[in-house]
């Protein structure tokens, strides 16, 4: 939950899951532990045989009830405008799967220049270093291998399922409470490298 918060959508999506597969998904515990890939969570639910239908599934749904319901995170217009303004592009690298995420985007009208998706963790540096990205801003342990496997600074946001100490701790280079601080700390970034 970087830019959008897509905790009501997903948490909708596995509601209705339940119904269809008659499988007492907590959908609440669910959304608190998002970041990793769709098919690793339903392995927790289910027997590894019946994961690829039900991830199937899960993703016929998704569109209907997920995306409709999705808002954006405090702060993220302005820290979209605030790269692009600087000349910067912003690329979306997600876990979520690339309809979706395209899906998300749109709805919510982010300006982005590229959305790629269905990349977890340090999957996601080749396509950080395919863009030449200088910063990825995640908020999850798994975005601050993505920016070290990227050639990256890692900005983490504590707006997932880690406290912006735990994300220092796992070795994130910047740590803000949530994007409303993005702003300020890219001006600041900028300087230093303009400076440096």
């Amino acid at each position: 939950m970087t830019l959008a918060d897509t905790r009501a959508g997903i948490a909708a999506v596995y509601d209705e899951l339940a119904v269809r597969l008659g499988v007492p998904f907590d959908s609440g515990a669910i959304v608190k532990r998002l970041g990793p890939p769709l098919e690793s969570e339903l392995a927790n639910w289910l027997p590894p045989e019946a994961v690829p239908a039900a991830a199937d599934l899960y993703r016929q749904i998704y569109p209907e009830l997920g995306v409709p319901v999705h808002t954006a995170m405090a702060g993220a217009y302005d820290a979209i405008e605030a790269v692009r303004a600087a000349g910067g592009r912003v690329i979306v690298v997600t876990g979520k799967n690339l309809r979706d995420a395209i899906g998300t985007v749109k709805r919510l009208g982010f300006p982005v220049d590229e959305v790629v998706g269905s990349l977890f963790g340090a999957g996601k540096g080749s396509a950080l270093a395919r863009f030449g990205a200088a910063a990825y801003v995640g908020d999850h342990v798994g975005d601050i291998e993505a920016a070290r496997a990227g050639g990256a600074l890692s900005v983490t946001v504590a707006t997932g399922p880690y406290t912006a100490g735990e994300l220092r701790d796992h070795g994130a280079d910047v740590a803000l409470t949530d994007l409303t601080d993005f702003a300020a700390w890219f001006a600041g970034w900028r300087t230093q490298a303009e400076l440096g």
